[in-house]
């Protein structure tokens, strides 16, 4: 209790707790709202889960700072409801009409425009008719089609109707305010008309409209239309994972060799320090590299071998020249007197004497940890399954984000990174000062 009123005097502590408390806050959040075998299918999908999103989008929340009113992904899809549906049936034939009807009011065009049927039929294959229809009342041809189970139809993939439309790209003639230089964005509501024949009795004809916007969701979209929030949030309790069981492992381990050393000393001392001397000047980097490269990239198999080369560390030294001290107090001598066993002796009265010493180091430790495993991941060698705020910097930085202005892909990680180093080391050198005697009047 008097540690944490000394911690409150220090408004460095209370901001680096309160950004932990968000992280932490994060971390549940997308735990409990997004199962990580939901993650992973929705980061490791395919075009079926991402092709409602657009591709390398800004996130929403953009539209704030520019002058431009960017379009947003507009999502239409006849089997919610979103469209209207009409059957009229003729014999075998049935005549299907689907109409979409939307409201576009960007200052900027949509990058792309798709329609994904979804068709049920034996032999024959429906064959559906696109019009488009403008605020002003022109309408438009836009194509025919004879869609099978599953297919898709993009505007921008139809060289007939660019011709129609005088070589302008479809995703920006049909949106545009006519004869006018430079292409302007007409806005008011659109209409998309689907005229569907059936030619067997029990088909059907559904489809999703999709105008793909500039900006998507709060955190944007990559080259693969992955919503980048998967890994933002999923990130964050990966990170904080790794980092805190790293600390913890690396940190109590290497505690207690160092008492049970200290204790025993002779032989047992000079082992563990000729092997301290011998891990210390391996280098770890490159060795989680070829771990990474001829092992395996499981972030988990990384743990464990970041904590196997961090336990006979340099803070074994630092914590023998403190057992050192307390292995003489007069109070070790007393155990000793009533016959208390060594195991007890260095568990029950070494090891908590520096406890206070212990805690400001695990904290400072959590977010180097957390920025080893995001540096393994830039490097290529982040765990291929889990989706991390390493992941997205390494993809980022090979499909080339910054030379093409997509700094929210980079941004957005890289600042979580820097404000969980930054809330951990608050909280730590504050502890420092407040278990340290020496460091209190600093």
């Amino acid at each position: 209790m008097r540690a944490l009123n000394d911690l409150s005097k220090y408004p460095s502590a209370i901001a680096g707790l309160v950004v932990i408390a968000l992280l932490v806050a994060l971390a549940l959040y997308a735990v409990i709202t997004m199962p990580l075998s939901e993650a992973v299918r929705l980061w490791r999908g395919g075009e079926d889960i991402w092709q409602n999103y657009p591709r390398t989008a800004s996130p929403s929340w953009t539209n704030y700072f520019t002058r431009a009113n960017l379009p947003s992904t507009i999502l239409l899809d006849s089997r919610t409801g979103a469209a209207q549906k009409v059957v009229e049936t003729r014999g075998d034939v049935s005549e299907i009409t689907l109409t979409y009807t939307f409201n576009f009011q960007a200052d900027a065009f949509p990058p792309e425009l798709a329609i994904f049927f979804n068709t049920v039929y034996r032999q024959k294959q429906p064959h559906v008719e696109m019009t488009w229809q403008t605020p002003d009342g022109r309408e438009i041809r836009i194509g025919e089609i004879s869609p099978r189970t599953t297919d898709s139809y993009r505007f921008e993939g139809d060289s007939r109707l660019a011709r129609r439309l005088r070589n302008v790209p479809p995703q920006q003639a049909l949106f545009a305010v006519p004869d006018v230089e430079p292409l302007t964005p007409l806005k008011g509501t659109y209409t998309l008309t689907l005229n569907a024949l059936v030619f067997e009795e029990g088909g059907d004809v559904d489809a999703r409209f999709v105008s793909y916007g500039r900006v998507h969701g709060i955190a944007g979209t990559d080259h693969r239309r992955r919503d980048l929030s998967v890994a933002i949030l999923w990130g964050t309790p990966i990170a904080l994972a790794f980092g805190l069981l790293a600390a913890l492992g690396t940190t109590l381990t290497t505690m207690f060799i160092a008492a049970f050393g200290v204790w025993f000393g002779s032989v047992v001392d000079a082992v563990i320090q000729r092997l301290t001397e011998v891990v210390l000047i391996l280098p770890l980097l490159p060795i989680l590299i070829m771990v990474g490269t001829f092992y395996s990239r499981s972030i988990w198999v990384i743990l464990g071998v970041v904590i196997l080369l961090s336990i006979f560390g340099a803070g074994i030294k630092s914590y023998r020249a403190i057992f050192l001290q307390v292995k003489e107090s007069p109070y070790i001598e007393a155990a000793r007197a009533y016959g208390a066993g060594n195991l007890r002796i260095i568990v029950q009265y070494m090891i908590p004497r520096i406890i206070p010493l212990l805690i400001p180091q695990l904290v400072v430790l959590i977010p180097s940890y957390v920025f080893l495993e995001a540096s393994l991941a830039v490097l290529g060698l982040g765990d291929p399954v889990l989706p991390t705020w390493g992941k997205v910097i390494d993809d980022a930085s090979r499909n080339g984000a910054l030379f093409n202005g997509y700094y929210y892909w980079v941004l957005q990680p890289a600042a979580l990174l820097i404000i969980t180093g930054l809330g951990f080391a608050m909280v730590g050198f504050a502890l420092d000062r407040v278990f340290n005697p020496r460091l209190r009047g600093l």
